[in-house]
């Protein structure tokens, strides 16, 4: 039965998407079963995994909507990973799906044909706390994964986030949990890093994961060329970084790497 984790931070330019599919793909490599699915009107998962999302015919969109979800999934053989992925109609879903019954819940309803199928379910959602986000949130039979930015200013919408996860937990899905922080972009040369590191530790006491992702530019381009990282520059520290992530998650989740 899958794991299912979102991806979650209303602030844009995090590494959010970055941390999903880099996440998914050395999660894959491990001999997980994994599915990436890209609730992002802005399609950004679906682009870094070489998906041209105009060309994209069903996804989230319809999944949401109540069509099948399992005919709109793309398996990138080489990767050895799923993406259910994102188009340009999904931009407008926050304002179509509102009259819709139990709309909040969606997700959860269209990925629950899928749940046998994988080992993880990586759900990655918009910069944003609407409708959207909080179907991601519901979905979260497993808890939510908050990728934090080594800046001063991401710390600033932690509060925030963590007040929406609050008000999901009370109102829709009293399961809801913090999976872990992940901490992205950090730079050792500069205090601040150093500074917002010691400070998300201090508002989630042991729920930072060990593994940093550090800045990279190997990491910035590898979406320009459709790639993961572990394909992309194997080697690089950012590649590194997120396999020792994998790793440590798959270790937390007491699974057998198998690969």
């Amino acid at each position: 039965m899958a794991r299912i984790y979102t991806f979650v931070n209303q602030k844009g330019g995090v590494g959010k998407t970055t941390t999903t599919v880099n996440l998914g793909s050395y999660l894959a490599s491990a001999g997980q079963r994994v599915l990436v699915v890209d609730l992002d009107p802005q399609a950004n998962a679906t682009s870094c995994l070489g998906v041209d999302k105009s060309t994209v015919a069903g996804g989230t969109y319809e999944a949401l909507l109540g069509s099948a979800a399992t005919p709109f999934i793309l398996l990138n053989e080489k990767l050895k990973l799923a993406l259910l992925p994102s188009s340009p109609s999904l931009a407008g879903a926050e304002v179509e799906l509102v009259d819709e019954l139990a709309r909040e819940t969606l997700l959860k309803r269209a990925l629950e044909p899928l749940i046998e199928r994988y080992d993880y379910i990586l759900v990655d959602c918009p910069p944003s706390l609407g409708l959207l986000t909080v179907n991601g949130l519901v979905a979260a039979r497993d808890g939510v994964i908050v990728p934090v930015q080594c800046e001063y200013l991401a710390l600033e919408g932690l509060g925030q986030l963590t007040q929406t996860i609050q008000r999901v937990r009370s109102a829709l899905f009293p399961d809801l949990k913090v999976r872990g922080v992940v901490l992205t972009m950090f730079d050792p040369r500069t205090n601040l890093s150093t500074d917002v590191v010691s400070e998300v530790n201090r508002h989630f006491p042991n729920q930072v994961f060990k593994a940093v992702i550090p800045r990279s530019i190997r990491l910035a381009e590898a979406p320009s060329y459709g790639l993961p990282i572990s394909a992309y520059a194997p080697s690089s520290v950012g590649a590194q970084a997120y396999e020792s992530l994998a790793k440590e998650l798959l270790k937390g989740d007491g699974k057998r790497i198998v690969a």
